[in-house]
């Protein structure tokens, strides 16, 4: 697509920000009373990750923090999300709060204010304190209740501080991919545990947003962030229709119904009936879960094609989301994946802005009056240094244009997104995936934790400074 004859543009208020999480940058697991999280027993599990790597010592942010924020402002960012480590705060996820732990982040809200760049906290980014898991995890309504606690602790600590607040990251990912295929962590394969930890993760979400409220100023904003799937149909026969309807409940519908409607869609239940009974929905529940919101985080990456199977053992599988003979996708096994066309990321994830722009549209519709932020949004790439040890990456910046484009346009058609976060500002630990894909912007040495800002991240903060896009064509 040739780019526009005059510069994207977007309103002065934008914010320009980039995203991390507490497990994938900071190390330092077991200082200052730290205790494990889930994540850390799983990347310890032979046979878990790629290569058995782990996030001991990941970027050393818990120690390097002031330099990083250092670079943040000098890149223009005007925004930064992370999240806190649950078990950093609270190392059995329950009773008191370690100060040390809390001083960690009072010290890095400090740090980022006094660089003019606004604060952005998520509450849960997947790492569970080991101790709850123990106690059954997700699967079990006791796990929201001290989700609810850990939520006022923070709340109380850094709620005159931060503006903006974030429950949870990416719910489906928690419940579907910890419990249900099994390759994230706790790596348990159990569908119908998998249907319980959404549901536990929903109170969760509503619980904790209710002690925020008590906990900090009015003028603070409470939200989720949603990897709501943007599901197209493999064509317009009515089967795979269908198809799109069971996927679209069990990847968006299971959160957004509850925590947008107060309601479950009666489409999901009756699809997953066979699977669960939804016994542990408990009368006032929905009502819990249904808090007012005051805004609305959405994280893209790429569209998912779906259709009927073609056989009864075709089922879910090459879905996007990591190898498993275990499906994150309960109750549809007559649903089959497909591959979307395009051109690729090193994830092997398609490049289409196109669903960015529908997603932003489509919730536009379902929370009418909700502002909205992309609270991620980027792409990996095979990464290297030149031999004057700049890092060239050409391929994120068509990536970004490209994506940021579709923000703007979405704007244009009536949509109210008021920021955007990269992922990442820097290369990490990604998950099950090792440190193998390179998401950042900021190019990191992990060997002797250097960072050198990418081409990319050149490009987005002369976007950030001057709220325009700059050329995709650039060769800097």
């Amino acid at each position: 697509m040739p780019e526009p004859a005059t510069p994207v543009t977007f309103p002065p208020a934008f914010l320009w920000g980039a995203a991390t999480s507490a497990y994938q940058i900071e190390g330092a697991v077991r200082e200052d009373g730290r205790t494990p999280s889930i994540w850390d027993t799983f990347s310890h599990t032979p046979g878990k990750t790629a290569g058995g790597e782990n996030g001991d010592i990941a970027n050393d942010h818990y120690h390097l923090y002031r330099d990083d924020v250092a670079l943040m402002a000098e890149l223009g960012l005007t925004a930064y999300r992370f999240s806190v480590s649950w078990s950093r705060v609270q190392p059995t996820g329950r009773g008191p709060a370690v100060q040390r732990g809390l001083d960690f982040y009072r010290r890095l809200v400090d740090e980022l204010l006094s660089h003019d760049i606004k604060p952005a906290l998520t509450l849960y980014h997947w790492d569970l304190p080991q101790e709850l898991e123990d106690a059954g995890g997700w699967p079990e309504r006791d796990t929201a209740l001290r989700f609810a606690e850990y939520a006022q602790i923070v709340g109380e600590a850094l709620g005159d501080r931060v503006e903006q607040w974030i429950t949870l990251n990416e719910p489906w990912c928690s419940a579907f991919l910890g419990y249900g295929s099994g390759v994230h962590a706790p790596g348990r394969t159990d569908p119908e545990a998998s249907l319980r930890a959404a549901h536990h993760l929903n109170l969760a979400h509503g619980l904790g947003t209710s002690a925020l409220r008590t906990a900090m100023p009015a003028r603070n904003s409470i939200a989720v962030s949603l990897n709501s799937s943007v599901v197209r149909p493999r064509s317009q026969d009515p089967a795979d229709l269908v198809a799109v309807r069971r996927i679209d409940d069990l990847a968006n519908g299971i959160f957004h119904g509850p925590m947008l409607h107060g309601a479950y869609p009666e489409t999901l239940l009756t699809a997953t009936s066979s699977v669960t009974d939804w016994s542990y929905v408990l009368d006032g529940d929905l009502a819990l879960i249904n808090q007012p919101l005051d805004a609305l985080g959405l994280n893209y990456y790429t569209p998912t094609l779906v259709g009927a199977a073609e056989t009864a053992t075709d089922g879910p599988r090459a879905d996007g989301h990591g190898a498993s003979d275990h499906s994150p996708w309960p109750g549809v096994d007559d649903v089959m994946f497909h591959q979307t066309p395009g051109e690729r990321t090193e994830m092997g994830w398609t490049i289409d802005p196109t669903g960015l722009h529908e997603l932003i549209m489509r919730y536009t519709t379902e929370a009418p009056g909700l502002p909205l932020y992309i609270t991620e949004n980027g792409a990996a790439y095979d990464d290297k240094p030149d031999p004057d040890g700049r890092v060239h990456d050409p391929e994120r910046i068509a990536y970004l244009h490209g994506h940021l484009s579709a923000v703007r346009r979405a704007i244009t058609d009536g949509a109210d997104v008021r920021g955007y976060y990269l992922w990442s500002l820097m290369d990490n630990f990604e998950w099950a995936y090792g440190y193998d894909k390179r998401f950042g912007a900021v190019y990191v040495d992990y060997a002797t934790q250097a960072r050198t800002p990418k081409s990319s991240a050149l490009w987005y903060g002369e976007a950030a400074r001057t709220g325009a896009l700059p050329s995709a064509n650039t060769t800097e």
